[in-house]
């Protein structure tokens, strides 16, 4: 299972997530300009390192994430995180219209709600569910991400 993460992550890297992953550095990049928003500039790098290498990872919410992440989520959506979900939802329909590139399409959605309102989120590995009962609960909730 980890050579297919990987081996999908390769070819999305090749693809697509290097222009996603010079989109949030660019807007990580404006947002450290001034000492108010360097926590978007934070969370825009973290994203830039999740959209090189999505496949086996996802992201929870942070413990302790409270109003002043919901706050900074409605500003960091009025300035960055319309355009970058655009990107990632043009590229997810694009993907989508071959049959090969569906997966590379619905993790290109899923990244869409991220770059929507990162704040409060971490990284997380996922594992395999151990049998089909448990297929969809594959998050490591103490495992910090690669």
């Amino acid at each position: 299972m980890d050579t297919l993460k990987a081996l999908l992550n390769l070819v999305w890297l090749v693809l697509h997530g290097w222009m996603l992953a010079l989109a949030y550095l660019l807007a990580g990049v404006i947002a450290c300009l001034l000492v108010v928003t360097i926590p978007f500039g934070i969370a825009a790098f973290r994203l830039a390192g999740f959209v090189v290498w999505p496949f086996g990872r996802t992201t929870v919410r942070a413990p302790g994430a409270g109003v002043a992440s919901a706050v900074g989520n409605v500003l960091w959506f009025l300035v960055a995180g319309w355009w970058l979900a655009l990107v990632h939802v043009a590229a997810g329909i694009a993907f989508c219209l071959t049959i090969i590139g569906i997966p590379f399409g619905i993790a290109s959605f899923k990244l869409a709600a991220v770059g929507l309102f990162p704040l409060g989120k971490r990284v997380v590995e996922t594992t395999p569910p151990r049998d089909w009962l448990h297929a969809g609960s594959g998050v490591v909730h103490g495992a910090p991400a690669r």
